[in-house]
């Protein structure tokens, strides 16, 4: 009776786990923890104590292991995604903010802020492969899809340094509008989108000539334009859309990339910061600092649909695709 009772609670468990929906992880800069919120439900079902000022969150190409800045800790944290522990760390360098993963899934980049440079990591040995000089306050970085570059921006210098991945050595830089923050490669490897969060702008970069083809300047009714502050960049996989966060303008510009023309602007929570699609790209996710919430919106309607409360300063989000 026993041994059928456990096979039927561990046949039940498995299902269970086949059938899980989506999940987003948002990390709280205030709160040093984790916020796992169920798409389906589109609540927080749990949270997840984490080191110190979680700011950066990125998954592994499996979606077993999330990788976190804790910047304040000065250390990359490893969790697993089915126990939720903690299982591992990676040397960053002081003041980790942001981290992207080479397309190979065996290297990482972070970027120290406090110390100019571009810390690139060996995930099997946890090693450090080199340290990059770069401009002051890099913040932003994006690894091209075919692997071969990386491209960190520099708040303070105002540029975007190209760094080749197999020589790790600066080959152009590209300068941009005040305070570049985030960075996004097109699946194509042709353009890069970056946003000026003090310049107000986003700009299209052409990858071959390293040139600025495009600039984007954005104004909302009511709002001062000193408050339209761009940060985190999310394209769609279908190439039709651009999604910028726009800071304290609580808003989401949505740019046609057919077009090139902005399309409309949607209001969200307070100090919008980073974005997040869904698997089917039919959710867009936005980290709202002030507010302390997540802001949902329904991409094929355009609007958004629920305010979902998380922690104190949301600031990084991905999203676990589900296991159906």
């Amino acid at each position: 009776m026993k041994i059928k009772l456990l096979l039927g609670l561990l046949f039940i468990s498995q299902s269970l786990l086949v059938t899980a929906g989506e999940l987003a992880y948002v990390t709280n800069e205030k709160d040093d923890n984790i916020s796992v919120i169920d798409l389906e439900q589109q609540k927080v079902i749990r949270k997840i104590a984490v080191g110190q000022r979680p700011r950066g969150i990125i998954f592994n190409h499996d979606q077993s292991l999330a990788y976190i800045c804790a910047s304040d800790s000065d250390r990359i944290q490893i969790l697993d995604l089915n126990t939720e522990e903690i299982v591992g760390e990676l040397p960053s360098g002081e003041d980790p903010e942001t981290i992207a993963l080479h397309p190979n899934g065996k290297i990482i980049y972070t970027s120290n802020e406090d110390d100019a440079i571009l810390t690139v990591i060996d995930i099997a040995t946890s090693m450090v492969i080199a340290q990059i000089d770069v401009g002051v306050e890099p913040e932003g970085l994006a690894v091209s899809p075919d692997g071969n570059l990386v491209v960190v921006t520099s708040e303070t210098t105002n540029m975007v340094h190209w760094i080749d991945t197999k020589t790790n050595e600066i080959i152009a830089n590209t300068l941009v509008g005040a305070r570049p923050r985030s960075a996004q490669f097109t699946q194509d490897n042709k353009f890069l989108w970056v946003s000026s969060e003090i310049g107000g702008a986003v700009v299209v970069i052409d990858v071959a000539s390293k040139k600025i083809i495009k600039e984007f300047n954005f104004a909302i009714r009511g709002i001062h334009r000193d408050r339209v502050q761009p940060v985190g960049i999310e394209l769609s996989l279908d190439g039709r859309y651009a999604f910028v966060a726009l800071g304290p303008a609580n808003h989401v510009a949505v740019i046609n990339r057919k077009t090139m023309e902005i399309e409309k602007y949607l209001l969200v929570g307070r100090r919008v910061w980073q974005l997040a699609l869904n698997q089917d790209q039919s959710q867009l996710l936005t980290t709202n600092g002030i507010s302390g919430d997540v802001s949902v919106i329904d991409v094929t309607k355009m609007k958004v649909t629920k305010s979902i409360k998380v922690g104190r300063y949301p600031w990084g989000v991905a999203i676990k695709h589900n296991t159906k």
